[in-house]
């Protein structure tokens, strides 16, 4: 009944935004106009237009200056239909998270697939039904090594929205040896298979990088967290800003370009142009020392344009292969 109260006061172009808008209400506790805004490429003027729109359908909206919009208390829509394409973007995230997280991840994310397959549609349950057998997402020959018992995941988002401080028993890598150290959260991301915690260390009092597959034991204190930190995205832009990069250029063979695969990523590949017979490359490299060792990879068919210092790093690495041969 209300979907058909929106549709006989909106024009048909407009009915879409209408329904996405209700169901972003209801996704979250606050949301701002801005940010409805911003996600339909609209003006403020628009959104405050589409809100009077649901308030004249009966939806009780509270709006709070310069906070945002909300529902009442206890207002809820039954599920609205998936699109065929929504359905299949079910299916592939939960072949993503099967094969990205930690099994307790993985099985919680399981269980609320359940609960979204069960409000779908006949038409939708098939076609999904269908789909599952021709989406895979395949792990790396050689997956990350996870503790028996360690399922970090959970316990640190836990951490993050409770402000707790966490107790690791963490393996140092390059020291090859344990230690315990007591960190505030900042946030988790994924890089090249691994799961990361960036968290602020109480015993370096620094920002650092811990790799979820060699926490030997995370445990929740009951120590608050009361330093304010940079939200993960700030950080990381921060790192990356701050980062000395040198910047590159190659001209290779274009049967080689085509082998170079992502790994052409990990060293810091911003483009190409076609050029001279052969492809020239441009990136952003960190180190010199990692990128040199690299190209020697491929190196009888490649050379360095710029800059003459990596040519000369080149020159006396394998000077000193030639000495060990």
């Amino acid at each position: 009944m209300l979907y058909w109260q929106i549709y006989l006061l909106l024009s048909m172009n407009r009915i879409d935004r209408i329904s996405a808008i209700l169901i972003q209400l209801q996704s979250r506790r606050v949301v701002k106009a801005q940010n409805i805004a911003d996600r339909f490429s609209v003006s403020l003027r628009t959104v405050y237009r589409d809100m009077r729109t649901l308030e004249e359908a009966g939806v009780p909206i509270i709006g709070e200056a310069g906070q945002g919009y909300s529902l009442a208390d206890g207002y809820r829509l039954p599920p609205i239909a998936f699109t065929l394409e929504e359905a299949t973007a079910f299916i592939t995230a939960e072949k993503l998270v099967e094969s990205l997280t930690d099994e307790v991840n993985g099985s919680s994310y399981r269980s609320a697939m359940y609960k979204i397959r069960a409000v779908l549609r006949s038409t939708e349950k098939d076609y999904l039904e269908g789909m599952d057998s021709r989406i895979e997402v395949l792990k790396a020959s050689r997956p990350p090594h996870m503790q028996p018992g360690v399922n970090p995941l959970q316990l640190i988002l836990r951490a993050i929205t409770l402000k707790r401080v966490i107790s690791l028993n963490y393996f140092s890598y390059y020291r090859q040896e344990h230690n315990q150290r007591c960190v505030e959260p900042v946030g988790v991301f994924y890089l090249d298979n691994y799961w990361h915690l960036i968290a602020w260390c109480k015993v370096k009092q620094d920002y650092r990088d811990f790799r979820f597959d060699r926490m030997m034991n995370v445990q929740l204190t009951d120590e608050e967290v009361t330093t304010l930190h940079p939200t993960l995205k700030d950080y990381l832009a921060g790192v990356y800003k701050d980062r000395n990069l040198q910047k590159v250029v190659l001209q290779v063979d274009k049967e080689a370009a085509r082998h170079l695969g992502e790994q052409k990523y990990y060293h810091g590949y911003i483009g190409e142009v076609e050029k001279d017979g052969g492809i020239e490359m441009t990136f952003l490299t960190v180190s010199f020392e990692g990128f040199a060792r690299w190209f020697l990879m491929f190196a009888d068919c490649a050379r360095i344009i710029e800059p003459a210092e990596l040519r000369n790093r080149i020159k006396s690495i394998v000077e000193q292969v030639l000495l060990n041969l």
